[in-house]
């Protein structure tokens, strides 16, 4: 107990110190604070250790300190002691061995395959999304959570484990014998021909992979597509490494181009970065795709292009992450990963959202507003502006998600309906032809009524606590019977909410069905179908003159 006390001790002394150290004579002035509240920890943690009236597991309660702590910097300040490295590793890699599926934890218990990935050890052994998993070799998880089931499917390559589990369309649950496998998501994760000679690749992270499997790629589209255009689709791309999205920003701009610099509290670690190979193409017309999940290295590579005039961008604004995290080493084979600067691509522009260092009085972050962000110029003086993200060139409204949407998906009414349904279909149409029926939108919507189907809607929660305000101001005598009448339209009430949003049901169903038949891959190609962003994109690029137009000089009369 001694020494684990002293690991957490010095570990926090080391957070403290990082957290509270600056430069010159504020460093010097700062020391003595520093000194004095690492004292009052420590004597704290020993104090509670030792004389608290029940037993304190001192690991989890410190623990609990270290997140709090950090958390009240921004989220991506974060902890990883020596048993969470993998997932640090798995930010920057892509890699980790295991059977290679997502699984997820009901709220009534038990814990489930959700997404078997293609061609790996899970889906290659005949698990399916719904599948319980009952056991791990000899371990009962029945009761486990989430987390404990992944920790016991992750392992070293190539050893071998047992799964016992159940699926819903047999009686008795069966045993499964797997080998462990390098997992390797694929961050390119389509790539195809669109439309006239438009090449389209579709890329979810950056790892040190992403780079050559984007240029793998472009290649061979290039090579033996022969497209003229070319669309490169970071939607939903919640970044990762800043090396490998200069990499490919260097794929389509000439060498030694400045894309993302980082400014910090240490000047000696303020770093330039700049295209470091000859370019691939650099007057091929290009389309980036973004949108509020794009974050982070997605932002760098589509904000630079942007910067420098070389592609035009549709969707949505982004999600505005300018913050760049490094990792530091700490005692006992852990790590902290900790924001050390912000990034400024090329029109000198930082695109951060949320200000972290002004917080309110509760504690709370809010987003840097529209009139306090400042005007830049991209590289022929087209004006952008910094902070709230990425703006695209050509904006496309997404259509807003109704809330029963999201418990569709979160409470397995979906993921049990396509497995009972995926019993009676044993092949289906490809991605680019497959259809939902009218006739499978009814069967789901009788499957949601018999399985007691309940969703949350914010409307009706918002008029409850209105009826308990107009209550207290003494309104309801006098306007109870509008209220009734909102009440009455405001209740969820599955049928009429079923047919209102039954087209974006139809594609919520086509979307499970295709990871059950086609993977990822499947699903991102059926959904492309009838992609608003996409057909623009496709219009853009195919109006040369709209093209140019976009991204020239602009009227010394218009600009800002």
């Amino acid at each position: 107990m001694c020494k684990q006390r002293k690991k957490i001790i010095t570990l926090l002394g080391l957070l403290f110190f990082w957290g509270q150290v600056l430069p010159g004579q504020a460093q010097k002035d700062n020391r003595f604070e520093v000194s004095k509240n690492l004292e009052i920890f420590n004597t704290l943690v020993k104090e509670v250790e030792m004389f608290y009236v029940d037993s304190v597991d001192v690991e989890k309660t410190v623990r609990r300190g270290i997140d709090a702590m950090l958390g009240g910097l921004d989220p991506y300040t974060e902890y990883y002691p020596e048993q969470e490295m993998d997932k640090l590793k798995f930010m920057t890699t892509g890699e980790y061995g295991g059977i290679g599926s997502y699984i997820r934890e009901r709220k009534e218990g038990g814990v489930y395959i959700i997404e078997p990935f293609e061609g790996m050890p899970a889906a290659l052994a005949g698990l399916k999304a719904g599948d319980r998993i009952l056991a791990v070799d000899t371990v009962d998880v029945t009761k486990a959570s989430s987390d404990k089931v992944s920790s016991l499917l992750k392992g070293v390559p190539n050893t071998k484990l047992v799964l016992k589990v159940q699926s819903p369309y047999d009686k008795k649950p069966r045993k499964v014998e797997l080998v462990r496998k390098q997992i390797l998501e694929n961050q390119v994760t389509y790539y195809g021909v669109r439309g006239d000679h438009v090449g389209y690749i579709y890329l979810k992270g950056f790892t040190d992979k992403s780079a050559q499997e984007v240029k793998n790629a472009f290649e061979d589209l290039k090579k033996n597509h022969q497209i003229k255009s070319l669309i490169l689709d970071l939607r939903n791309n919640g970044g990762g490494l800043l090396e490998s999205a200069t990499q490919i920003v260097g794929m389509f701009v000439p060498k030694g181009k400045e894309v993302v610099s980082t400014k910090g509290k240490i000047s000696q670690w303020d770093r330039t970065y700049r295209t470091p190979n000859e370019p691939l193409d650099t007057v091929m017309p290009m389309a980036v795709l973004i949108d509020g999940g794009s974050a982070s290295a997605a932002e760098i590579v589509s904000g630079a292009l942007q910067d420098m005039d070389r592609a035009v961008l549709i969707g949505q604004r982004s999600f505005g992450k300018g913050l760049v995290q490094s990792t530091r080493e700490l005692p006992y084979n852990g790590s902290l990963k900790v924001t050390m600067s912000k990034y400024y691509i090329p029109s000198g522009r930082c695109i951060q959202q949320m200000d972290y260092s002004h917080r309110r009085a509760d504690g709370s972050v809010g987003a840097i507003p529209d009139s306090l962000t400042s005007v830049f110029y991209t590289s022929k003086g087209r004006p952008v502006r910094d902070g709230g993200g990425i703006t695209p060139d050509f904006k496309i409204e997404k259509p807003e998600t109704p809330t029963m949407m999201f418990y569709l998906m979160t409470d397995f009414i979906l993921t049990d309906f396509v497995a009972d349904w995926s019993q009676k279909h044993k092949k289906i149409a490809p991605p680019e032809e497959f259809e939902v029926t009218d006739e499978d939108f009814e069967s789901f919507k009788q499957y949601a009524k018999e399985k007691n189907f309940t969703y949350d809607r914010q409307s009706e929660k918002l008029l409850k606590n209105l009826k308990e305000v107009a209550k207290f101001e003494g309104f309801m005598d006098q306007d109870s019977t509008l209220f009734s009448a909102l009440e009455v339209k405001l209740t969820p009430n599955l049928e009429r909410d079923f047919d209102r949003n039954k087209e974006q049901i139809k594609d919520l169903l086509a979307s499970e069905i295709m990871k059950r038949y086609y993977y990822q891959k499947g699903d991102l190609v059926q959904s492309l179908r009838n992609d608003e962003v996409l057909e623009k994109a496709l219009e853009v690029l195919s109006d040369s003159a709209l093209y140019e137009k976009t991204l020239s000089t602009p009227d010394k009369e218009n600009k800002e």
